[in-house]
């Protein structure tokens, strides 16, 4: 199990508007709880001891809320002078992570667990020696509020390939993954995306998948909250 974790709740949330101009979207409700606390209580259940958590947007009001945290350890990484996007903010952080690998984590996306707790899946799937990038996947038909055709195909052997143009991918991203922190020993300074490593990764091969155990909810837009809650609701029936 990584004792670390990047959990990316930076962003400006553009596409939650009205409800991101007073309130940042880590801190947005669903199910009763604010989506960045779905998923720090299922970092600290699973033993993770740090997260980082890059702020940004409205940065304020996650630092105040996050000081009640007490598992995992909460380090604020401060982007308020200039967003740095998803792989720049790795790259700051990197002092914290040192040589170990650790978790990805998106503030919007969270699942209704399977038979088993998809994080200790997760790492239990993590083989450094194959990879360089785990990924947990979900299917695309049946994952709550996808609009888009996928990201990536998957064969037998778990390796991850980039959806082709044109074409419907059968497995999105949901926004949880391990990763080396090697990968970005060389990467510039200042704001660059996350995306071009999963992908050079892929074309050696070492960008593997792990299918979700549950229900993926990808809770980008105001609508898509109204479905979650759904799901979370039908859940605990």
């Amino acid at each position: 199990m990584p004792d670390k974790a990047m959990v990316f709740a930076a962003g400006r949330g553009i596409r939650m508007r009205p409800l991101t101009e007073t309130i940042p979207k880590p801190l947005i409700k669903v199910g009763g709880k604010p989506m960045i606390d779905h998923l720090l209580d299922r970092f600290a259940l699973a033993g993770v001891g740090t997260a980082v958590v890059n702020v940004h947007h409205l940065a304020d009001q996650i630092e105040a809320h996050l000081a009640a945290h007490s598992a995992p350890k909460i380090v604020i990484s401060d982007e308020r002078d200039l967003l740095l996007d998803q792989g720049g903010a790795i790259k700051k952080a990197l002092p914290i992570f040192g040589d170990a690998p650790f978790f990805l984590c998106n503030t919007d996306a969270f699942w209704v667990e399977g038979a088993k707790p998809n994080l200790d899946r997760l790492a239990a799937a993590w083989n450094p020696d194959k990879m360089d990038v785990l990924l947990l996947v979900a299917a695309t038909p049946t994952s709550s509020g996808v609009d888009w055709p996928g990201d990536f195909t998957m064969d037998g052997f778990g390796r991850l390939t980039k959806r082709e143009e044109r074409r419907v991918a059968p497995f999105v991203y949901t926004g949880i993954g391990i990763i080396k922190p090697e990968l970005f020993a060389r990467a510039p300074e200042g704001p660059f995306r996350l995306l071009p490593y999963f992908l050079k990764a892929a074309e050696t091969g070492r960008l593997h998948g792990l299918r979700l155990d549950g229900i993926w909810l990808h809770v980008g837009t105001p609508a898509a909250i109204d479905d979650a809650e759904r799901l979370i609701a039908r859940s605990v029936l």
